[in-house]
């Protein structure tokens, strides 16, 4: 299933029932486990690890160094993808360096649309979706479910929360919380998320707490201390309030207001 115009090194790891397209080229120290399917034209580095059945198409460069002057050839740097990811066309994914601990992850079932960059030192949560020429700068973390709208760029050192969704354009610079809608440039909220809430099953009891926590902290005029205060007296409102509370709380960027 590897196309003879494909260059595969020997210290490639390449699982069964693996399809490697035309003028690939398979690195030294790539894993690429079962059932992945690789593009023609596609150049993969390693230390590489990818995940079952993943596939990845045309034109993309996985595992390459990452575009960040203080790396300098470390033997620690590595990218790590899980299972069950589609990388549409075009897509850069850089290793990790020294300063960001080492690796960058991207989970499982993430669909990573055209042209889309994720730096070096991303963590990527799984079942995310990001839309084409959505781009990471290193070190941003990426929650569960969260969905990037086209061209959506992410500052450095950013976390955009789990089940939040940005629109086409935005500029993300501070850290976006959980269950939000958030837009422009610089992206500012836009209320909960309620389609894409219910749409992965929370009730509506959930998605009524939540939008009173969401005005605790975007529609009364409380400072950010005092807003905290009163949403961590919701003990009772449920882990998805507690979660939305530990998210503000634990950043250290500070979050979109």
């Amino acid at each position: 299933m590897i196309d003879p115009t494909a260059k595969v090194h020997p210290g490639a790891e390449i699982g069964t029932g693996v399809r490697i397209g035309a003028y690939s080229v398979i690195g030294d120290q790539v894993q690429v486990h079962d059932d992945c399917e690789i593009g023609p034209h596609v150049v993969i580095k390693g230390p590489t690890r990818i995940g079952e059945a993943t596939r990845i198409s045309q034109f993309s460069s996985i595992g390459d160094d990452p575009q960040d002057k203080k790396y300098q050839g470390e033997a620690t740097s590595s990218l790590e993808i899980g299972a069950h990811n589609v990388i549409r066309e075009f897509c850069s994914i850089n290793r990790g360096t020294a300063q960001g601990g080492g690796v960058t992850r991207l989970g499982d079932h993430n669909w990573i649309m055209a042209y889309v960059h994720i730096a070096h030192d991303c963590q990527v949560g799984n079942n995310t979706v990001f839309a084409n020429n959505a781009t990471l700068a290193g070190h941003v973390h990426i929650d569960d479910f969260a969905i990037l709208g086209g061209f959506t760029g992410v500052h450095q050192f950013c976390r955009v929360g789990c089940y939040s969704i940005s629109a086409i354009a935005s500029i993300i610079v501070k850290d976006v919380p959980p269950y939000l809608v958030v837009s422009g440039n610089t992206a500012k909220p836009n209320g909960l998320n309620r389609v894409g809430l219910r749409r992965n099953g929370f009730t509506d009891g959930t998605v009524d707490a939540l939008r009173k926590a969401y005005r605790i902290v975007y529609r009364e005029g409380l400072l950010l201390k005092d807003a905290l205060k009163t949403l961590e007296a919701l003990a009772d409102a449920g882990d998805e309030v507690a979660n939305f509370t530990r998210f503000i709380r634990d950043s250290e960027r500070g979050i979109i207001r």
